[in-house]
């Protein structure tokens, strides 16, 4: 039976429909879709967004699709005030929300797109809603927090034919295709072997969960925030950044860096779907000999190997190596001993049965090793530039919606993001085992550390260690419906 509460909210969201239609009348640059049916581009050729998620990422997001010059920022949305401050200074004539699902209630005739730039937890399910509403979508990485969620994304974006971009934006860069025509030019071979690594996590990780409950900003709608999560009182330092290492909330560095370093293996080879995943992590000792158990907690690091199958760029499977926490591979001999590898901190190294090239955060400046090959590269030009590279990842998005459907091409749509979003999340599925308990006759193991993940792709689901299939696809919290097409 429904509280008061709940019969008044519901009243108001039906008051809010029905004034639906006299707000958009009021509103001075109408939807395309209004003047002429889908696809249609209006005299001002602009797209109108929604920002869901209006702080921080999506602060920087918004900001460039307006400086794109092809968009309105219409309507700003946010659970904590504090953080949409700078965007609501920004775009004064962008109306305001806290809830989304009201912003899509009452607003959604009266927008083209919807950005969505919340913590991992809520992703999919914001995107899904504006998706079925037909509007375009730009979601931040990882598209999403769980393999189940990212396969429906996935088919989603091609039964509502949307607009979809995912924001890795070094997948825009030149350092992709460029890698891509080296790579179908011979130069390295055939590639068997990639690393991945990372400096991240940059926030507490390896940690037990705060014992003390905080008292909730008068700014911060706490319920809104928690959304899909499990419910639970407010603790200090989790917003607005320390969320990304809670497994409730984020998907730790494998959700903040794999889809920026993981993206050019999956373009150069052709990646899908991985078959099978082994993961080993950092370990955090509490006294002598006695190690911390913090199942909620990401790892201070971990080395994750996943396999993927053959696809028509190589020659046979392909094994990738994740590191995280500072954690590195051997430096190529190639590499002078006072030379960079990757970037320093983060990198992507290629191994191919010729020679091997590599590549920075964001797929930058990638060279052939040993550098000295990279004076005499003779490859042309074979793949068309994103203007402004990854810069110009916003802009392309936006020129696509307005174009409609299937008209011009993104840098990663739905049909490739989701496919590599679901394998770092196949990644963390193999770092959560880990700590899965065992207790019987009073002794306590850990069967799922040091095993190696069959992975059954149509069925979504490990074969061989059943435990770890909890972590594809989780419950929403009460109130909050699990997705469905």
């Amino acid at each position: 039976m429904k509280t008061e509460q709940e019969n008044k909210n519901a009243s108001n969201r039906r008051d809010f429909i029905k004034t639906s239609a006299i707000a958009a009348a009021a509103f001075m640059i109408v939807p395309r879709h209004v003047l002429g049916g889908k696809g249609f581009l209006a005299p001002s050729d602009r797209l109108l967004v929604a920002g869901i998620g209006a702080g921080g990422k999506g602060e920087s997001d918004i900001s460039m699709f307006a400086k794109s010059g092809k968009a309105d920022i219409a309507f700003l949305c946010d659970v904590d005030d504090r953080r949409a401050a700078n965007s609501v200074k920004a775009f004064p004539k962008a109306k305001y929300y806290k809830d989304w699902r009201e912003l899509l209630d009452k607003e959604h005739k009266n927008i083209d797109a919807v950005s969505v730039s919340t913590p991992d937890h809520n992703h999919a399910i914001i995107a899904l809603a504006a998706m079925q509403l037909g509007k375009h979508v730009y979601v931040q990485k990882p598209l999403t927090h769980d393999i189940y969620e990212a396969r429906i994304l996935t088919a989603a974006a091609k039964k509502y034919k949307v607009v979809t971009q995912m924001g890795n934006q070094g997948a825009s860069n030149d350092g992709p295709r460029q890698m891509k025509e080296w790579y179908e030019a011979g130069l390295i071979g055939d590639v068997h072997t990639v690393y991945a690594w990372t400096n991240r996590p940059v926030w507490p990780q390896g940690i037990p969960w705060p014992s003390k409950k905080a008292e909730i900003p008068k700014e911060l709608d706490w319920n809104l925030w928690l959304g899909t999560a499990p419910e639970k009182d407010f603790v200090d330092k989790l917003v607005p950044f320390n969320w990304r290492g809670w497994w409730d909330y984020g998907t730790g560095a494998l959700g903040d860096m794999g889809c920026h370093l993981i993206e050019a293996p999956f373009s150069v080879l052709n990646l899908k779907y991985a078959k099978e995943v082994e993961a080993s992590v950092g370990s955090v000792y509490v006294d002598e000999f006695k190690r911390g158990y913090f199942p909620e907690s990401c790892p201070p690091s971990s080395h994750v190997t996943l396999k993927f199958p053959k696809t028509n760029k190589t020659k046979g499977d392909v094994t990738l190596h994740w590191m995280d926490g500072g954690i590195q591979p051997e430096r190529p001999e190639e590499l002078e001993a006072n030379e960079t590898f990757g970037d320093g901190g983060n990198g992507t190294l290629f191994i191919g049965t010729k020679g091997k090239m590599m590549s920075e955060t964001y797929s930058a400046n990638p060279k052939l090793l040993p550098l000295s090959k990279n004076k005499d590269i003779k490859v042309a030009p074979k793949y068309a530039r994103v203007p402004d590279g990854a810069n110009g990842h916003y802009k392309q998005w936006v020129e696509a919606a307005i174009a409609g459907y299937g008209k011009q091409e993104v840098s990663s749509p739905f049909e490739i993001a989701g496919p590599l979003t679901e394998a770092l999340l196949m990644a963390n599925l193999a770092i959560r085992s880990f700590d899965i308990q065992k207790t019987v006759g009073g002794k306590t193991t850990y069967p799922g550390r040091y095993t190696k993940m069959l992975w059954d792709n149509d069925n979504m689901k490990v074969t061989n260690f059943d435990e770890a299939n909890q972590f594809v696809k989780r419950e929403y919290r009460k109130g909050w419906n699990n997705l469905t097409l």
